[in-house]
Parts: structure tokens; C-alpha cells; sequence
């Protein structure tokens, strides 16, 4: 019996560390990352939004670019009040990535900016299938539609 526990509770325990990532908006692996990355990730955390899209470019540029790069150029435009390239680029990196939990977040977030409650819930519905044990992600959309007020 307390092998079959041990087991589970290992089993579980995987389960948790595949939900952790990087940065709440990432989900691939660091190893992945370009040059710019490092770079890329300072000036968002900085909330230098044009110089992270700078950066984040020379990927798309250079054909390396991933799932987590078109989130974080989505999410620098979307913090520059750009809405429409924010959804292309999120739609990009879902495209890549169906199960982003970043990308379902922060796209989630910008329908609530443009007032679009209902696609905001549509990916927050989205993050509850994806996942499965709850993820950081599903609570902050969760949180902000909770919050949400129309204008």
C-alpha cells in the first residue's frame, strides 16, 4: 500500500513541475531560446514594450521564432494599447501551441481591454480544459474576468 502512495504521489508531483515554467506568460522550454530571449524577457520585465518587440522581431526575422515569442510580442503591443497586432501575434503562437496557457491568458486579458467578455471567457474555458490541476494562468484570467467592468 505505501508503494502504490509513494507512486501516486510521484506521479502527482510530475504532474505539478509540467504545469511550472519559466515566466507565467512561457511555455516551452529555455533551451529553446534565441539570443535575444534573455535580452527580450529584461526589457519586458523592465516594461520597455518597444525595445522587447525590437528584440522578439529579429526571431520572426529570423525564422527561430516560437510560440513564447509571438506571446511576448503580443503581450508588449498589447501594453502599448496595439490590440490588433496583439491578436495576431496571439493568434500565431496559438496556432503553434493550441494549449499555450500564456497565450490563452494574455489574449483572454486583451478581449477584456477591447471589452469582448465573451472570447475572454471562451479562453479561460479553454485554460480550465488545459489545466487539468489548475495553473497560475487559469487564476489570473480567472481573477481579471472576475474584476472585469465594461466601459
Amino acid at each position: 500500500m505505501k508503494l502504490i502512495i509513494s507512486a501516486l504521489t510521484a506521479m502527482v508531483l510530475c504532474l505539478f513541475a509540467a504545469q511550472v515554467s519559466w515566466a507565467a506568460g512561457s511555455d516551452e522550454d529555455t533551451a529553446q531560446e534565441s539570443a535575444w530571449s534573455s535580452a527580450a524577457r529584461k526589457a519586458i520585465d523592465d516594461k520597455d514594450w518597444k525595445a522587447a518587440i525590437v528584440l522578439l522581431q529579429r526571431d520572426v526575422e529570423g525564422n527561430t521564432a516560437t510560440a513564447d515569442t509571438y506571446n511576448y510580442l503580443g503581450y508588449a503591443n498589447r501594453n502599448l494599447g496595439q490590440y490588433d497586432e496583439a491578436f495576431k501575434n496571439y493568434a500565431q503562437a496559438l496556432k503553434m501551441n493550441p494549449e499555450h496557457r500564456g497565450a490563452h491568458e494574455y489574449v483572454g486579458e486583451s478581449y477584456l481591454a477591447v471589452g469582448n467578455l465573451e472570447m475572454a471567457k471562451k479562453h479561460l474555458a479553454e485554460l480550465d480544459r488545459i489545466c487539468f490541476f489548475g495553473c497560475e494562468q487559469y487564476d489570473d484570467l480567472k481573477a481579471a474576468i472576475a474584476a472585469y467592468r465594461p466601459k
